[in-house]
C-alpha cells in the first residue's frame, strides 16, 4: 500500500471518532487501531493465510493528549460528537471567556454537525473557570468542554 493512502488513513482514523479500521486491498491487508485516544497503531497484516508475515507496529502520536486530572467544579460535557465553536461565527465574540458569569440555560458554544449549528447551553448557573474545549476541533460525545463553579 502506498505509505501516502497509509498515511491520510492513519490521520482520518486519529481526527475521527473512530477507533478501528481495516482496509484491504491486491497488495495486502492494513488495520488501524486507535487505542487509548491518543495513539494510532497501523499493522500490516498479511492476505494469504498460509503463510503468516510478522505484525509490525508503528505509532503515531496524536494531536492532543489526553487531561489526565479532574477538574474541580462542575463539567459541561459535550452531548454529541461534532466541531466545537466558541463563537456564532469566526470574527464574533466568543459567547464565554474565562471568568464569564453564566446562567442556566444560557448559550456557552456551538457544535456542528453533519452541517446543522447546535447551541450548547449552560446546565448550571456560576461561573465559567476553565474552557477545555479547542475551538474549531472535533469534540466526542462526553468530552469536557467547561468548568463552571
Amino acid at each position: 500500500m502506498d505509505l501516502r493512502k497509509l498515511k491520510t488513513l492513519i490521520d482520518l482514523v486519529s481526527e475521527s471518532n473512530v477507533s478501528e479500521l481495516e482496509i484491504t486491498e491486491a497488495e495486502g491487508k492494513v488495520r488501524i487501531v486507535k487505542s487509548g485516544g491518543s495513539v494510532v497503531q497501523a499493522m500490516p497484516m498479511p492476505v494469504a493465510v498460509a503463510a503468516p508475515a510478522p505484525m509490525v507496529a508503528a505509532p503515531v502520536v496524536a494531536a492532543a493528549p489526553a487531561a489526565a486530572e479532574v477538574p474541580a467544579g462542575h463539567v459541561v460535557k459535550s452531548p454529541m460528537v461534532g466541531t466545537f465553536y466558541r463563537a456564532s461565527s469566526p470574527g464574533a465574540k466568543a459567547f464565554v471567556d474565562v471568568g464569564s458569569v453564566v446562567k442556566e440555560g444560557e448559550t456557552i458554544c456551538i457544535i456542528e454537525a453533519m452541517k446543522i449549528l447546535n447551541e450548547i447551553e449552560a446546565d448550571k448557573s456560576g461561573t465559567i473557570t476553565q474552557i477545555l474545549g479547542q475551538n474549531g476541533q472535533a469534540v466526542e460525545y462526553g468530552q469536557p468542554l467547561f468548568v463552571i463553579e
